[in-house]
This record gives C-alpha cells, structure tokens and sequence, in this order.
C-alpha cells in the first residue's frame, strides 16, 4: 500500500492552531492572591506562550453572602464578626472588605437549538434588569455556545452593546454545556478585577461536551469564581438539567434558579446583581499549610450579632492544596488539543448561531 504524505499547508494549519491555543492556558488552579495591602493582578493577556508564571498561593481569599432566612442579605458585618475554619481549625482573618467593588461578570448563553427565540427574547429582557442593578464599573463578557463556545464580547461596560450582541443571535446546533464553561473560566481569568463571577443560561441538557461533569467540578472548585446558573424551560423530557446547573452552582459557591416564567427570571437576576455588590471579602493564610494537593475544606460562619444562627452563609467550600509558589504553563497535551478543538470554530468563523 502506499503511504501518503500529509497535506503541508494543513499540518502548517495545525502546528498554528496548537501554538494559538497556548494563548488561552491561564490559571484554573486559583487562590486569590494577596501581598501588602492590594491583591496582586491578574496574568496579563501579552505573557508569552509557554511562560511561566509564578503566584503566591499561600493566602486564601473568599467571596461570602450572608442573608437570613428570608433571603434578605445582611450589611454592616465587620471583621470580628466572622469566623473561618479550614478542616476544622479556626484561622486568622488578615483580609477583610465590605466595600461595593466592581466584578468581572461572565455570560455564558445557550444558543443551541433547544433555546428557542423566546427563550433568548427572555434572557435578554433580564439581562437589561441585570445590568441596570449591577455596579457601574462592571465589567462584562459574553460568551455564546451550541457545539463550540464563542466569545462575542470582552471587558465592555454598560448594556448597549451586550444587548446588542444578544438580539443578533439565531439559536441552532447542539449543546456543548460543560465545554462552554471550561472556556469561560479562561476568559473571566483575563480580568484584572478580583471579583469574578459567571451566570449560565440554560436548559441544562449537554449533549456535545468533550469534557464531563466531573471534570467541570474540579474545575469550579479549584477557581476563585462564583457561578450562577439560570435553568431556562421548558425541560425535554427526561432531562437532567436541573440537577446539573444545581452541579455547577454548588460547586463554586454560587447558586441556581429556575424561574418559572419571564417576570421570575427577571427577579433572579436582579438578585444575582445584588448579591456581587453586597459580598463579603474575606482572606486568611493557613496556619499549617501543607502543600500535598489534598482537598481542605473550608466553613465561613457569623458569630455576631447574637441573631446569627438564624443566617445563611455561602461560599466556597474549599480548595487543593498546592505548592505555595505554582507555575501555570501548557503541562497537558490533552487539555491544550481540546482547547484547540473548542475554540478553532471560533478562529475559522465555522460556528452556527452567531452572527458576525
């Protein structure tokens, strides 16, 4: 049989996509970082690719809601009012803020064929609501998906162009959820806002993913960004999508809705927008850190006012005990060919469902 040689100009085509997509391996593996009085920014978008990036990972940072039973959120805490265990032992608060900052907020929305133009009619009407309640220095991603995600909006403020962007969009193709949050986990890391948060529009039902849910999980729970999920019906039938956007929310900290018409959605996003300015700040450095990789679990509990135990508190649940200095660079060749895969339609303009 003879052996046929590859096409030059399609390996030429790959070996670019390969180096490309270096530009898109950035932190996944996060604490937030902290020296002196200010956090330390984040990776720049210019590094080079394949550089390494040293960040002190020793201080743990968190992003806490306390509301009570009525999910009415709790101002005027202070310090002295917290208490934070980590397996068990209390640890020393060397971080705290009440104050209103801005966020680095993330859409991430189904366009898939499942999401009817009602539905995006709908999304977009919360999302007006959304922005109208969020903090003026906001800073806002989109990011759009069926069988690839799409980034179709970086770092912009205010509503005119988000909501520009949604109405372009015609829903069609399949579902590639957990992808999709893979890849807005990266772009939301580009920020150089310390708050960072992702809301997720969907039906839930993952039908083209090449990464699983497990693998998502690790994910959320390794980085410092609170996800929001908004399950968007009716359901197909036999759907799991309920449970899996409840997944994605708990495991980050954040939490999921699942408003049963427009005027609910709507409401739940303008508690989304009030609950990203009325967080907590809360930082610590473990008392007895030891870097083996293991996961440490984490409570936040209000010991003050003499009414806390009638208060939620919520948040991360923990983190992976690395090495207190980590270098983040392209260190696995199947995670660095599935970004490829991801985000080629992007570069090659292939993607259906997004308008130029």
């Amino acid at each position: 049989m003879k052996r046929q040689s590859g096409n030059p100009h399609q390996i030429m085509f790959a070996f670019t996509l390969i180096l490309a997509a270096g530009l898109f391996i950035v932190p996944l593996s996060v604490l937030a970082q902290q020296k002196g009085n200010s956090f330390t920014p984040a990776p720049s978008r210019s590094s080079n690719v394949g550089e390494s990036i040293a960040i002190n990972t020793e201080l743990v940072s968190l992003q806490v809601s306390v509301m009570d039973k009525q999910g009415r959120y709790v101002p005027g805490l202070d310090r002295s009012s917290f208490a934070v265990y980590e397996d068990g032992v209390r640890q020393q608060i060397s971080l705290f803020s009440d104050q209103d900052a801005p966020a680095a907020i993330g859409i991430v929305l189904d366009v898939s064929s499942s999401m009817t133009d009602e539905k995006i009619t709908r999304a977009r009407e919360a999302l007006a609501r959304f922005i109208q309640t969020s903090h003026e220095d906001d800073e806002y991603y989109l990011i759009g998906f069926n069988e690839h995600p799409q980034l179709l909006l970086e770092g912009a403020r205010g509503s005119e162009a988000m909501l520009a962007r949604v109405s372009g969009i015609k829903p069609q193709g399949n579902t590639a959820l957990y992808d999709a949050v893979a890849f807005s986990l990266e772009q939301i890391m580009r920020s150089r806002l310390q708050k960072r948060a992702l809301i997720v529009i969907s039906d839930g039902q993952d039908n083209r993913s090449r990464l699983d849910l497990g693998h998502i999980r690790r994910m959320l729970r390794e980085a410092d960004v609170t996800v929001y999920t908004v399950l968007i019906g009716p359901l197909l039938p036999r759907s799991n999508g309920g449970v899996v956007m409840d997944e994605l929310a708990s495991a980050s900290g954040g939490k999921s809705y699942f408003p049963s018409n427009a005027e609910k959605m709507s409401e739940n996003f303008e508690q989304i927008a009030l609950e990203l300015r009325r967080q907590y700040s809360i930082g610590y450095t473990p008392s007895n850190f030891v870097a083996d990789g293991k996961w440490r679990r984490i409570k936040v509990s209000v010991t003050q006012p003499c009414e806390s135990r009638n208060l939620i508190v919520r948040g991360r649940t923990g983190y992976y005990a690395n090495s207190r200095t980590e270098s983040f660079v392209p260190n696995s060749s199947v995670m660095l060919l599935r970004l490829v895969e991801m985000t080629s339609a992007t570069w090659l303009g292939s993607s259906p469902g997004f308008s130029p």
